[in-house]
């Protein structure tokens, strides 16, 4: 797609020119290495795997992903719409669908840096003699990017519905969430096990999705479908979004 690469090599270089992308990464890191070695003192240090694990699916994890890609992708539309950079960038020979690939591509690749720094840690406990299993850590790593690339998206979408970027990183927030707890939904319905809304819920639980194939080293196509589809979904949102501003 003409323009993507170009698109994402300036959203990139702007996320690293940005104090708040490395603020972000700062406290990420800072959160990632306090959770392992809290794990570790606190099983004095026979837990390796589980440690490495804490830290990519644990309630930091999804705190992480509640908040960290829309603080990321808040100023990448509406902050562009804002200060009229949007209208040559949209006059640019670019299509919508490769501006907003490229926006989330730049994201997702900042979120995968961030979690792969739980690998560090693995490195430095086997430089030190104890063999982690690179196995789980690694799926983990990729699935958490994986979830990242949709939280991405869903901040992409609402960046495109605000100039305003406060307004965006909020609504993103909030549709984070509502992804995250909408198999709570059938306790809220109290529907009847086997009952095909609850059935449907279920299965469109991304935490349970991640956890159960990402979070413990079993990569299944059903699951990267699943995700796939969503993010196409928000990226396809997001692009006509980004048309109705070309053409408003």
């Amino acid at each position: 797609m003409q323009g993507l690469w170009t698109i994402y090599r300036r959203e990139l270089a702007g996320l690293f020119l940005s104090p708040l992308a490395w603020i972000l990464l700062t406290i990420a890191l800072f959160a990632h290495g306090y959770i392992f070695i809290f794990y570790l003192v606190s099983v004095t240090g026979r837990d390796l795997r589980a440690a490495m694990q804490l830290a990519l699916a644990g309630d930091v994890f999804w705190w992480f992903m509640l908040l960290l890609p829309p603080l990321l992708t808040m100023r990448m539309i509406s902050e562009e719409a804002r200060s009229g950079v949007l209208e040559f960038l949209l006059t640019a020979p670019a299509t919508d669908v490769a501006v907003v690939l490229g926006k989330l591509a730049a994201a997702t690749t900042f979120m995968g840096l961030l979690w792969s720094s739980v690998l560090l840690y693995g490195g430095a406990a086997h430089l030190l003699g104890v063999r982690p299993d690179w196995i789980p850590a690694i799926s983990g790593v990729f699935g958490a990017t994986l979830v990242s690339c949709l939280f991405s998206s869903i901040g992409l979408v609402a960046s495109a519905l605000s100039s305003t970027p406060i307004l965006a990183a909020f609504a993103a927030v909030v549709m984070n969430f509502l992804v995250i707890v909408l198999p709570s939904l059938d306790a809220l319905l109290k529907l009847p096990a086997g009952h095909w809304a609850k059935v449907a819920l279920g299965h469109a639980s991304v935490v349970s999705q991640y956890q159960s194939s990402f979070g413990i080293g079993v990569l299944d196509t059903k699951h990267l479908v699943f995700f796939a589809a969503w993010i196409a979904f928000f990226v396809f949102v997001a692009t006509r979004l980004l048309e109705k501003r070309r053409w408003s």
